[in-house]
Formats: C-alpha cells, sequence, structure tokens
C-alpha cells in the first residue's frame, strides 16, 4: 500500500493531535515517576530522566513528524502500535488500512 485513501488520511490528521497528546501525557507521567523515585540521588533521577528523554523524543520523530500520505501508514503503525490509539479509533481506519498496518506490524514482531 503507497498511500493510504483521502478518508483514512483525514482521520489520521484528526486522530493525529489526539495521540500526540497522549504520547506526551505518558512522557511525563514517566518522568514525574523517575523525579520521585526518591532512592535516587537527584543526579542519578536526572540522568535517568535524560535518557528517557532521548528515547522517547526518537520514538516522537517516528510517530508524529513530518505526516505525508506517502507515509502515513507506517506513522500510524507506530501510533497504534504504541497503544496511541483505542480500538475503537483504529477500527474507524478502512479494512485496507488497517490490514496495511496489520501487515506492518507482523513484519515488526518477526
Amino acid at each position: 500500500m503507497r498511500e493510504i485513501k483521502e478518508s483514512d488520511w483525514k482521520l489520521l490528521r484528526q486522530l493525529h493531535d489526539v495521540a500526540l497528546e497522549r504520547f506526551c501525557e505518558r512522557v511525563l507521567g514517566e518522568v514525574q515517576r523517575r523525579s520521585a523515585a526518591s532512592k535516587k540521588s537527584y543526579h542519578e533521577r536526572y540522568l535517568d530522566i535524560c535518557r528517557l528523554l532521548k528515547r522517547r523524543d526518537r520514538e516522537l520523530v517516528d510517530a508524529f513528524n513530518g505526516p505525508r500520505r506517502s507515509t502515513a501508514v507506517q506513522q500510524l503503525t507506530v501510533i497504534y502500535s504504541q497503544g496511541l490509539l483505542s480500538e475503537e479509533e483504529f477500527a474507524r481506519f478502512s479494512p485496507e488500512t488497517r490490514s496495511a498496518v496489520d501487515s506492518f506490524l507482523a513484519i515488526v514482531r518477526d
């Protein structure tokens, strides 16, 4: 599947901000938990948070940067695989797009 249908593209653009907010909420929760890890020194917590943010920044780029129809299925796959869309939201995509995402996920899992 080279490009997704126009209706799926519009839906992805709608859900993009929702998924981005969920991603950021998740990361900020992780930062908060690591910051509160009182058994570690402030420096250890700081370094732990820096490592976390570096990893999450790469994930953010893969899922959200430069949305284009030509890469929409790949980005949707990343967003969906990270649990940033509900099953109901994912079900709103066409069967062709859901099948393409499932195919990408199968490749990644193998």
